[in-house]
């Protein structure tokens, strides 16, 4: 299919690269599909950036049947444009649409609606060190029926929004609360899947974490209460004393690209990684007998995020001094290395836009 492309005639003014933030600010352009039944996707087009038409009985507002993903675009130092893994992201999302009956896209066809976008709006790609552009693709349902049905309408939408340095200061070791009340996910649920009504019920976790002064939560499994499965936005890993454990994708666990990368990472340089169940217990035993020597979060945002804290019910665990780790901080500055183009990308990671 072609996609259609329409300038906008009022360009915005481009924010400060030195505030940007996280999701902030928004490009000129976004880019539109829309699905009919018996037509399938069609109409793929750039448009102006702006508010978008939904009716009120829109099934998206009453049902949460939508999916989304996230992945930057990086301007090296030579000027070229590159993404990182684009294809694992759309795979993902194919996987998200299957689980939430929507019907799945041409992969191809949306790298190249994302590199198409990505090329009129490059400008917004900022050039100050650790920026970028992130870019969100999603589908949402838009019949006009108050029932819970599959869609047969829908729109797939991509927009971009530069975004700064996810640690300004320096990459820092975050405190982490372990979450014992609620739960985020069950197997046979949509926790492998990312969609934003996942989101939605981390909230109260979160609102939790913070009130005691944690700025993420550590979800436990949903059925015995006792696996931990991610935190917050990010998968985790732990460095124990004879391997790196991330824990075990069962269903409940959202599958990351930047998960996917750290594992191959490791095991390319040597280090043993088992994708295991791994419960809070044993890690509270690993941690008095001093074995625990690292741990981690893995996501878009901070790519690396070590964890300096862990409070599970009264007990409060400080790891590695509550300072970064040797292994953490070689993983941030090797896979950050090849998004921006700083060293060679031996793994055939990366497209150029």
């Amino acid at each position: 299919m072609e996609i259609k492309i329409q300038k906008t005639t009022s360009p915005k003014q481009k924010p400060d690269q030195k505030k940007l933030g996280f999701g902030i600010y928004y490009t000129d352009h976004m880019f539109m599909m829309n699905y009919d039944e018996g037509q399938g996707w069609h109409d793929p087009r750039i448009v102006p950036y702006g508010p978008v038409s939904l009716d009120p009985a829109a099934m998206v507002l009453h049902y949460a049947q939508e999916v989304f993903e996230g992945l930057k675009a990086y301007r090296t130092a030579d000027g070229k444009i590159q993404l990182f893994r684009p294809e694992k992201n759309m795979a993902r999302l194919n996987v998200s649409c299957e689980r939430l009956c929507i019907p799945k896209i041409d992969e191809e066809f949306a790298i190249k609606a994302i590199k198409t976008l990505v090329k009129v709006d490059e400008d917004w790609i900022p050039t100050e060190p650790e920026t970028s552009l992130y870019i969100r693709p999603y589908i949402y349902a838009t019949d006009a029926h108050v029932g819970v049905h599959a869609a047969k309408h829908l729109t797939f939408s991509i927009i971009l929004s530069p975004v700064g340095a996810y640690y300004p200061n320096g990459i820092e070791p975050v405190k982490i609360f372990v979450e014992q009340k609620y739960v985020r996910a069950t197997p046979g649920g949509t926790g492998f899947t990312k969609a934003g009504a996942n989101y939605a019920i981390s909230l109260k976790g979160q609102e939790e974490a913070e009130a005691q002064g944690y700025v993420q939560t550590l979800w436990l499994d949903g059925v015995e209460r006792k696996y931990i499965e991610e935190v917050g936005s990010m998968n985790v890993f732990f460095m124990l004393k004879d391997e790196i454990v991330t824990p075990a994708l069962v269903g409940s666990i959202l599958g990351g690209i930047t998960r996917m990368s750290i594992i191959e990472l490791l095991r390319s340089k040597g280090y043993t990684v088992n994708e295991r169940r791994i419960s809070i217990d044993e890690l509270m035993e690993k941690y008095e007998k001093g074995e625990l020597i690292e741990a981690f979060g893995t996501g878009t945002a901070a790519v690396i995020s070590p964890i300096g804290e862990l409070k599970y019910g009264d007990k409060v665990m400080t790891i590695h001094d509550g300072k970064i780790g040797e292994v953490s901080q070689m993983l941030y500055d090797t896979l950050t290395g090849i998004q921006w183009g700083k060293i060679p990308d031996t793994m055939g990671w990366t497209q150029t836009v």
